[in-house]
């Protein structure tokens, strides 16, 4: 049985990490609420792109880009976003859990001799994805790229990627992370990103207006087609830094109130325990008046 001494050092103990944890939960709900304003800010600019290509495709001009081109996969690259840091609760496991049922989904679709290239964003990514390289799955690490990059850096992805793609190295590129739907919910999706469907600029048909295209339609269309994969990459940084620190939120969240759990469970076995001692000193005082 713990002596009082012991139980005073645990609570203390207890409720020192329940004030850490109190602290970080505060930390990562402002980097939440901050990552959750630059992904508002970038959504207007994708959508205008969007409806911009939507208005071109509505059109009667025609359109050709490399970038559009199907073929047949032999080969594809898949980038998954996690995160870099812990303490994050089960979101990288999530994450790793998700994708290789969507790559189990896609040897189903294409044959079992597909090849993947995964690309990790995130330490803890990497970590996780290593465990799937096998004779048909490469897992390629760019040291550059960080779930925190810069506009720059993800645009440097961004054009390798494209460079890929356009090479003809990968027949399809997917992109897996987690959609931030609110503090406690976060979804794990696989898109399409390239080849390009016409069904990713939704379907506008119904406001279409007239357009004069300067200097003509299919040049304009092969200026924004690129702006609209970078935009798309760029919201999808900004998807997964928002999950991962609401993920982080609810895993301090837990944590805290775990603490206070057990600190309420400390002090009251705390109590009973000195309760029980200042009893037994009673007794025994009253016992030494007996005998005198």
């Amino acid at each position: 049985m713990a002596t009082l001494r012991e139980l005073k050092g645990r609570i203390g103990s207890v409720a020192s990490s329940e004030k850490i944890t109190g602290a970080m939960k505060m930390i990562s709900s402002a980097k939440m609420h901050k990552a959750e304003s630059e992904l508002k800010r970038l959504l207007p600019f994708r959508r205008q792109i969007q409806a911009i290509i939507a208005n071109l495709l509505s059109s009667d001009a025609q359109f050709s880009s490399p970038l559009t081109e199907s073929a047949p996969v032999e080969r594809m690259a898949i980038v998954v976003l996690g995160s870099d840091d812990g303490l994050c609760g089960a979101y990288n496991a999530n994450m790793a859990k998700y994708l290789k049922a969507h790559i189990d989904q896609l040897r189903a679709d294409m044959g079992l001799g597909l090849k993947i290239d995964i690309y990790p964003v995130g330490k803890k990514m990497v970590k996780a994805m290593l465990k799937l390289a096998d004779a048909n799955t490469r897992v390629l690490t760019d040291s550059e790229v960080n779930t925190k990059s810069s506009g720059e850096k993800v645009k440097a992805f961004n054009n390798l990627l494209v460079e890929k793609f356009l090479s003809k190295e990968v027949q399809r590129v997917d992109l897996a992370y987690m959609n931030f739907k609110s503090i406690s919910r976060q979804v794990p999706v696989a898109e399409q990103m390239m080849p390009v469907r016409p069904e990713m600029f939704g379907d506008d048909s119904g406001h279409v207006k007239p357009y004069l295209f300067e200097p003509d339609a299919n040049t304009i269309y092969g200026v924004v087609l690129p702006m609209f994969l970078l935009s798309t990459l760029e919201e999808v940084f900004g998807e997964n830094r928002a999950s991962e620190q609401a993920a982080r939120v609810m895993a301090m969240q837990s944590a805290n109130d775990n603490a206070k759990k057990l600190l309420d469970q400390l002090q009251l076995e705390y109590n009973k325990l000195r309760q029980q001692s200042i009893t037994n000193e009673l007794l025994d005082i009253v016992g030494g008046q007996k005998r005198d």
